[in-house]
């Protein structure tokens, strides 16, 4: 068996004396893990970053063995998040959140695309951590618990949306939650589209979208605990705002 494909580094642990196992996200074959044999050596060890774009080859006796990769870089991501401590936190909570999330050799290419599209924002301060808050909302919708942002589920206005129901993950409008309101989970403007983005706006979105991922979309992968990656990323963002 082989194939060929690229892929972006999620993980890597020594493997023996002189070899790693690493998972990697590609487009058409979603979440996979293979040995690269050297991959602790001087010439390898270097590129086995996660977060780096790779170019992969495949290759194992059956299609059920775990095989072995053959790696070549293609775009090394750390030198733009090394220097900065908070887009380090970025990098590791994405690939924490899809090595928790996603199934192994499941292709989901669209997904894929905007984890690329997340990555290369990171060392750009004025973009990312948006980016991020909507690739969480992109996370959950790939994953079938997608958030409903359109139309106020109470009036069935599409004005003055300003609530989620943590119940139902639709939108509610500021007139449409009445006495409900602080029962309900902060919509901010961002995830419309509309506004200026204030660091608040971030802060409620992700408060938000953690809801979410800890109570549907956590349980449907068995209860585990969403990645501790996430949470401090969480934290530096507000101490840096």
């Amino acid at each position: 068996m082989e194939w060929r494909d690229q892929g972006a580094l999620l993980s890597v642990r020594r493997h023996g004396e002189t070899s790693a196992i690493i998972e990697v996200f590609t487009p058409q074959h979603g979440r996979h893990a293979g040995v690269v044999r050297g991959g602790t050596s001087r010439k390898i060890a270097p590129i086995l970053q996660p977060g780096a774009q790779l170019d992969l080859t495949w290759r194992a006796r059956l299609d059920e063995h775990m095989g072995s990769f053959t790696v070549e870089p293609i775009r090394s991501r750390a030198a733009s998040v090394m220097g900065d401590r908070l887009s380090l936190a970025g990098l590791n909570a994405v690939t924490a959140m899809l090595l928790f999330t996603l199934p192994e050799r499941e292709a989901h290419p669209a997904l894929y695309a905007r984890s690329i599209t997340m990555l290369d924002l990171l060392g750009h301060a004025d973009a990312w951590p948006l980016a991020y808050l909507r690739w969480e909302v992109a996370l959950l919708e790939e994953m079938g618990f997608g958030l409903d942002l359109t139309r106020c589920a109470v009036t069935g206005s599409r004005d003055d949306l300003a609530y989620v129901s943590p119940r139902t993950g639709r939108a509610v409008s500021a007139e449409g939650a009445g006495e409900w309101a602080d029962k309900l989970l902060p919509l901010p403007m961002c995830l419309l589209g509309q506004g200026p983005v204030e660091a608040d706006e971030i802060r409620d979105g992700l408060r938000t979208t953690g809801h979410f991922l800890g109570q549907w979309l956590a349980p449907s992968l068995g209860n585990k605990p969403l990645p501790e990656a996430r949470q401090r990323l969480i934290d530096l963002l507000d101490r840096h705002f």
